[in-house]
């Protein structure tokens, strides 16, 4: 069986010439994906017909057969058949995975809202309607696709060295996955899942922790077990060495390897207020303006 899939995954590895950050091809790539996910969310964001629960359960599961695609291709056809650690799918950008993926359960007992909120996708188009009120712990999961999904997802096609390979599946995949995490913050947030309230970006909070917690321990692990023949870097918070990250790569040489990842974390969660804050500014502005 290991031979069939070694075999399917070289016959789809097409090489390319590795792109260069900054280079037409991914400046040209990135402003249409990313427009594309913004017109798309909106869009599926103004069709009653399709359900929340249903569209985000569709995304993470075509996230994580993605996500299985890029293992096995790593493992087969980049890393002779040894698993490389790095490429463990817990980074910020993979999390939105794993809650499409349970927002389904986290949604159950949704009511009708007695607010008449029509998404942003409808503005001006046709009358308010009734759409569903999200569960607390379903709105805590929109908020954070919305606000650690976005900062993700820019950032990462801002700066894609970690995705740019010189195969065309594997750098196409880590294109498509950032489009795919700008398309559900800009959905939750039009679709008023997420919670624009400064309360609402306090309460996603908690969920961050746990996920650093757990890249914390994933980290700890593989140090522990199979370094130096592996490595891993779970949100780039491997406390055991520093951080890899401009500028706090130098707060870990000057102050220690603790402090320079406590700051990358810190601004990572002020990066995702400021989106937070522009999210609900711009499409309160979109309500207003209906009105």
């Amino acid at each position: 069986m290991s031979d069939y899939l070694a075999c399917f995954f070289q016959l789809t590895a097409w090489p390319m010439e590795t792109p260069a950050a900054g280079s037409a091809f991914h400046i040209l790539f990135a402003c249409t994906g990313i427009l594309s996910a913004i017109l798309a969310a909106l869009f599926l964001a103004g069709k009653k017909a399709v359900r929340p629960e249903r569209l985000l359960f569709a995304c993470g599961l075509l996230l994580a057969l993605s996500e299985l695609y890029k293992q096995g291709f790593l493992y087969f056809a980049v890393n002779g058949r040894r698993y490389n650690w790095w490429y463990f799918p817990f980074q910020l950008c993979s999390i939105p995975m794993y809650l499409c993926l349970v927002y389904p359960l986290a949604a159950r007992g949704q009511r009708k809202s007695l607010k008449h909120i029509a998404p942003i996708g409808r503005c001006k188009t046709q009358p308010p309607e009734a759409w569903s009120e999200t569960t607390p712990a379903a709105r805590i999961l929109a908020t954070f696709l919305q606000d650690f999904g976005l900062l993700g997802g820019f950032m990462a096609l801002a700066f894609p060295e970690g995705f740019l390979y010189p195969y065309w599946t594997l750098t196409l995949h880590g294109f498509l996955w950032h489009f795919l995490l700008i398309f559900l913050g800009v959905y939750c947030a039009s679709r008023r899942l997420s919670d624009f309230g400064e309360a609402g970006f306090a309460r996603c909070l908690p969920l961050y922790l746990a996920c650093c917690l757990i890249a914390t321990g994933i980290n700890t692990a593989v140090q522990l077990t199979v370094y130096p023949n592996s490595y891993a870097d779970m949100f780039y918070i491997n406390c055991f060495f520093p951080s890899e990250q401009p500028v706090f790569s130098q707060i870990s040489l000057a102050l220690g390897n603790l402090w320079g990842h406590v700051a990358y974390l810190l601004a990572s969660c002020l990066g995702a207020f400021f989106i937070h804050r522009g999210m609900a500014r711009i499409f309160r502005k979109c309500e207003s303006d209906r009105k």
